[in-house]
C-alpha cells in the first residue's frame, strides 16, 4: 500500500510541475518560446518516462525487444540491417500508443518501428516531436519521423521573407536550399542531435506525384527536389547531427530516376498501398503489382528499402490473401526489403471523399495470414 500511495505522489507532483509550466507557457504565449519553452519540455519528457515506469509497460516491451539494441543504438549499423524491422503508423499517436499495443497483441510481437507525420512551420506542434519520439524510444522501437514541408504556417514575424498573399509552395523547394529556413532547419536539426538517438527521417515523400503534395511536380522540378534534399542533409550532417538515417520515398507510379539525390540516401523507402475498386481510379492491384518494378530498377543502388506504408482495403478482392501473397516470399523475391510498416489508420482521407479504413486489429482473417506467412520465414 505504501509503494502505490509513494507512486502516486510521485506521479502527481510531477504532474502538477508539468501544469504549472503549461499554464505559465499559455500565460506567456509566444514569448514563451526559448528556455522556458525547453524547461517545459524537459519536464513533459520526464513525466512521461515517470509514467511508463509506474505503469511497468516500458520495461516489458523493451525486454522483447532487446535483440534490436545493437541497432537502435548504433545509426551505421541500422543502415546495413541483416534482419526484418517491422512497424506501424497509427493517427491516434498523438494522443496514446494503445493502437499500437492492440496490433501488436493481434500480431502476437512487438514492432521495433513506428512512425509519425508531422509538417513544416512555426506553430509549436510543428517543431521536431521530441516528445513522441522520445515516448517511442523509451517504448524500446525507432522512430521513423515523415517531415512534410508544408510551407504554408511560417510565422511572417519570424520569417520576413513570407508574404500570405503568395503561394510559398510553389518553388518552395528551391527557397529551402537557398537557406531561406534555415532557422527552422537549425532548431530541428539540433534537437534531433539532443535526443542522441538514431532515428529515421523520411523528408518529402511521394515527391514525384503531381497530385497529393504541395512539394510535388507541380510546384518544384526534380532538380529542385534533389537541390533541397542535399542541402537538409549537408546541413545537418555541418551542425554535427550524426543519428539521422535518411529515407527516400518516391511513389512508385510515377517517375522518380530524376529524383534521386546520389550519394544522400540511406534508405529507400516505397508505398505499397491496394486501394482495391474503393474508387474509379483504382483497380484490385497485387503487392508484386504495385511494388516489383520499383524494386527492379532501383535495387541497382544496393540500399536497404523501407516499405513505408504497406496495407490493403477489403473492396475488390480477398484482403487476407493480399497480405499473405505480399509476406509469403518476401525475403526470397525481394531481399533488399529490411523494414515493412503497417499503415493502420481508421481515417484515411487523404485520397478520397470519404475516410477510408486501413486496421488490421480486428481482422482475425488478414491477421492469421500474416503470421501463417512470416512463420515461413
Amino acid at each position: 500500500m505504501k509503494t502505490v500511495i509513494y507512486r502516486l505522489s510521485l506521479v502527481t507532483i510531477a504532474l502538477g510541475v508539468g501544469a504549472l509550466f503549461f499554464t505559465m507557457l499559455v500565460y506567456l504565449g509566444d514569448k514563451g518560446k526559448g528556455p522556458l519553452e525547453d524547461l517545459m519540455t524537459s519536464v513533459n519528457v520526464s513525466v512521461s518516462g515517470l509514467e511508463k515506469k509506474l505503469m511497468g509497460g516500458k520495461e516489458n516491451r523493451q525486454e522483447s525487444l532487446t535483440w534490436l539494441n545493437p541497432y537502435a543504438n548504433n545509426t551505421l549499423r541500422l543502415n546495413k540491417p541483416d534482419t526484418v524491422f517491422f512497424g506501424a503508423y497509427d493517427d491516434e499517436t498523438v494522443n496514446s500508443f494503445k493502437n499500437i499495443v492492440a496490433l501488436e497483441d493481434s500480431l502476437g510481437f512487438k514492432l521495433p518501428v513506428i512512425q509519425i507525420y508531422t509538417a513544416w512551420g512555426s506553430k509549436r506542434d510543428q517543431d521536431f516531436p521530441l516528445l513522441r519520439v522520445q515516448a517511442i524510444h523509451d517504448l524500446g522501437s525507432i522512430p521513423l519521423v515523415t517531415w512534410e514541408p508544408w510551407l504554408d504556417d511560417f510565422d511572417p514575424g519570424e520569417f520576413p521573407f513570407v508574404d500570405k498573399e503568395n503561394n510559398l509552395n510553389e518553388g518552395g523547394l528551391k527557397a529551402i536550399a537557398r537557406g531561406e529556413f534555415d532557422t527552422y532547419i537549425d532548431r530541428w536539426a539540433n534537437e534531433v542531435k539532443e535526443f542522441r538517438h538514431p532515428l529515421f527521417v523520411r523528408f518529402g515523400h511521394e515527391m514525384n506525384d503531381p497530385y497529393r503534395y504541395p512539394w510535388g511536380p507541380q510546384n518544384n522540378s526534380p532538380k529542385d527536389f534533389i537541390e533541397a534534399w542535399t542541402y537538409l542533409v549537408d546541413r545537418f550532417d555541418s551542425l554535427g547531427v550524426a543519428n539521422v538515417s535518411w529515407v527516400w520515398s518516391p511513389h512508385p507510379a510515377y517517375p522518380y530516376w530524376d529524383y534521386f539525390p546520389e550519394g544522400k540516401v540511406d534508405w529507400i523507402g516505397i508505398t505499397a498501398l491496394n486501394y482495391g475498386t474503393v474508387a474509379p481510379w483504382s483497380l484490385w492491384w497485387t503487392f508484386d503489382d504495385i511494388f516489383s518494378k520499383c524494386y527492379n530498377d532501383l535495387s541497382a543502388y544496393e540500399i536497404p528499402f523501407m516499405i513505408t506504408e504497406f496495407g490493403s482495403l477489403p473492396l475488390g478482392g480477398n484482403r487476407a490473401e493480399w497480405y499473405y501473397q505480399a509476406l509469403d516470399s518476401l525475403p526470397v523475391k525481394y531481399p533488399l526489403v529490411h523494414s515493412v510498416l503497417f499503415f493502420h489508420t481508421a481515417n484515411d482521407n487523404t485520397t478520397t471523399y470519404k475516410s477510408l479504413d486501413w486496421t488490421i486489429k480486428r481482422d482475425k482473417e488478414v491477421i492469421l495470414s500474416i503470421n501463417k506467412a512470416l512463420e515461413k520465414w
